[in-house]
């Protein structure tokens, strides 16, 4: 049976976990996600596990932080005058919005703390800095 290699069309079946075994993430009672191996498509961690395997096969894998989302950065936190809402806009912890950047380019952040005064806003992947546990089976190549 032919190993996963890079630039092989690759279905695989997962779940995501935290390390207290909170699931964040999967594909059960869904299709089985889709993608070229090595095409960034996934985190690096998530791909690097998929490599080698053949369908069929099933494992489980730690991914840290580095080959997952990243780490943390706290200057991509920013607390802005609660004004700078519109006034029919009632900011709530977990709300996403899209924000534009000086240079143009959209990013998405989270309302993570309101206050009377001010609305705390993340724009780091809510799984920055987290190490990642994956359940994995290789449904088919190609």
């Amino acid at each position: 049976m032919t190993a996963a290699k890079k630039g092989d069309t690759v279905r695989v079946h997962y779940t995501g976990k935290l390390a207290d075994g909170t699931v964040f993430d999967s594909s059960a009672g869904r299709a089985p996600l889709v993608f070229k191996l090595g095409s960034g498509k996934v985190i690096k961690g998530f791909d690097e596990a998929i490599s080698g395997m053949v369908p069929g096969a099933a494992k489980t894998v730690e991914i840290p932080a580095a080959k997952a989302y990243g780490p943390r950065h706290e200057e991509m936190v920013v607390q802005l005058d609660r004004r700078q809402f519109p006034a029919d806009v009632e900011p709530e912890i977990g709300q996403r919005f899209e924000m534009q950047q000086p240079g143009g380019q959209q990013i998405v952040v989270m309302v993570t703390a309101v206050s009377e005064s001010e609305v705390t806003l993340d724009a780091n992947p809510p799984l920055a800095g987290k190490d990642l546990i994956f359940d994995l089976e290789l449904v088919g190549i190609g």
